[in-house]
């Protein structure tokens, strides 16, 4: 199954209000039921054993209202590790109005941040959405940023998982996501095509995890010497 760039509505604000906010809600309902929490919890989990630390300071770009990253630092805080995010988006619309975690309005293939100012840099189901020079771009980035490496966290594509995708479409409370939930699947990434992204992009290490319903959680970690 090739690759086949789509336009996702929610990328480009498409939409009323009420729309937008049942696409968010269809987001959290996948991120809970079908594979994104665990996917990010075990990233987590992973960042804080690779990293030999219990606290971790970790830059969340295309956060959105900021759902996963909260969610998944409260669960592995149960485990005793700490992550302190930082929420990053291309519009301070998009980010949450009102808690306690920083936020900043930033472009992901330009962070406004200098090297190593974060442990990790993270982003969950943003880089399906990137060309792959821009993958590279961002991931190039990323890697500059955090001082021990990058936490991705994306759908896998495969032609089951379009299937499965359409076969959601009765559910979904928005048009927005009967639009975009199949346009996400045609637009991802293989485990094969992302590792040799994230080669170009300078990673030294790069370990890869599957989970449940086609998700794959990847830590890659920066050369020594940078």
């Amino acid at each position: 199954m090739k690759r086949r760039p789509t336009t996702e509505l929610l990328d480009t604000d498409a939409g009323t209000p009420a729309e937008v906010s049942a696409s968010i809600r269809d987001l959290q309902w996948f991120n809970q039921w079908f594979g994104g929490i665990p996917t990010m919890r075990q990233l987590l989990r992973d960042a804080a054993q690779s990293a030999g630390k219990n606290s971790l300071t970790v830059l969340d770009v295309a956060s959105g209202n900021g759902y996963l990253p909260g969610v998944a630092s409260r669960d592995v805080a149960r485990d005793g590790v700490t992550v302190r995010f930082t929420l990053a988006d291309r519009s301070t619309t998009h980010l949450p109005r009102n808690g306690t975690r920083p936020k900043v309005a930033a472009d992901a293939l330009k962070l406004p941040f200098a090297n190593s100012s974060f442990d990790y840099v993270s982003s969950s189901l943003f880089v399906h959405h990137l060309a792959p020079e821009d993958v590279v771009g961002f991931c190039r980035e990323a890697l500059r940023v955090g001082k021990y490496g990058v936490l991705l966290h994306d759908l896998i594509r495969s032609p089951l998982h379009l299937a499965i995708s359409y076969a959601g479409v009765p559910l979904y409370r928005s048009r927005i996501t009967r639009n975009d939930a199949p346009a996400s699947v045609w637009q991802a990434y293989t485990v094969s095509e992302m590792t040799a992204l994230l080669k170009q992009a300078g990673a030294s290490e790069i370990h890869v995890r599957t989970h449940f319903l086609y998700r794959m959680g990847i830590l890659a970690r920066k050369r020594a010497t940078e």
